[in-house]
């Protein structure tokens, strides 16, 4: 990953997309030759000088203080997601060295565990390349099309590669732009991972659409949604996920899927896991 370039990307972005209504900044009914916010008025709202703020956007984030990266921040109108990015990037530029976050490629047994200990509850636990390290047994049966895909399963990989992730999922446009999102936020966070980077760049060989969301500079914290899934035994699920990091496994995160109580995706649900009452098959991944 070119860190630079992306933190002159990611600026140039989300101040394109702020108009000066939006900042509050007056207009006087002038023609504007920039798409947003001109870096003089970024500046102004930041409160920082025009020069400092050209060269934050051409990547120089190095040195750059809490306080100024808050500052730009709040003019730029970041999201949380948006934010920890902004901060990730700036993070990396003062690092003397690579920093690893990947995670390791297994889980520990007790992990396991807890993972078939999940009854009634979809869960599988990823690393920070979307590659799927385990899964009880309701978790590789609602996420059957992915572990049947070549290769190691991933899931970034299956919504982009695999023509089944668009029957599978229900909103396949809204999910490949939130995994696309989310590849970029692993990306901000570990932009030295060369599996990562040997992924990104797959995908933006492979697909045209992921190209295209990967240039939008688009980022998002994937902790809790919903998900629309038609699964190829029990029909049209609507599941709730909750991801959780395991802290004592840096780079991990568990995804469990529940259904609402009572509804038809609960009876599917159900009906899922009563075919699949056989111990989880541990999933092996290589780095």
């Amino acid at each position: 990953m070119d860190v630079r370039k992306d933190a002159a990307e990611f600026l140039r972005t989300r101040r394109a997309r702020i108009t000066p209504e939006r900042a509050g900044l007056p207009t006087w009914g002038e023609r504007r030759r920039v798409e947003g916010l001109r870096r003089e008025e970024v500046a102004l709202l930041a409160g920082v000088s025009v020069e400092y703020y050209i060269r934050l956007e051409r990547g120089n984030l190095g040195g750059a203080s809490e306080a100024v990266l808050e500052a730009v921040a709040n003019a730029l109108q970041l999201d949380e997601a948006e934010r920890a990015h902004l901060h990730d990037l700036a993070r990396t530029a003062d690092e003397r060295a690579p920093s690893r976050r990947t995670g390791r490629g297994t889980v520990r047994p007790p992990v396991q565990w807890l993972l078939d200990s999940m009854s009634g509850t979809a869960a599988y636990v990823r690393n920070a390349r979307t590659d799927i390290l385990a899964a009880n047994a309701l978790g590789q049966a609602l996420y059957a099309p992915v572990l049947a895909m070549p290769g190691r399963p991933n899931v970034a990989r299956f919504v982009f590669l695999d023509l089944a992730a668009r029957e599978f999922f229900l909103e396949w446009e809204k999910v490949a732009g939130e995994a696309a999102a989310l590849l970029r936020t692993l990306a901000g966070e570990n932009p030295y991972d060369q599996g990562l980077t040997q992924l990104v760049g797959e995908l933006s060989t492979r697909s045209e659409l992921f190209r295209t969301l990967w240039a939008a500079h688009n980022v998002r914290q994937h902790r809790t949604g919903v998900k629309k899934f038609h699964h190829p035994l029990v029909g049209d699920l609507t599941l709730t996920y909750e991801s959780m990091e395991l802290t004592a496994d840096p780079g991990l995160r568990l995804n469990a899927y529940v259904a609402e109580p009572g509804s038809p995706s609960a009876e599917g649900l159900a009906l899922l896991a009563s075919w699949t009452a056989t111990p989880s098959v541990p999933i092996t991944v290589k780095e």
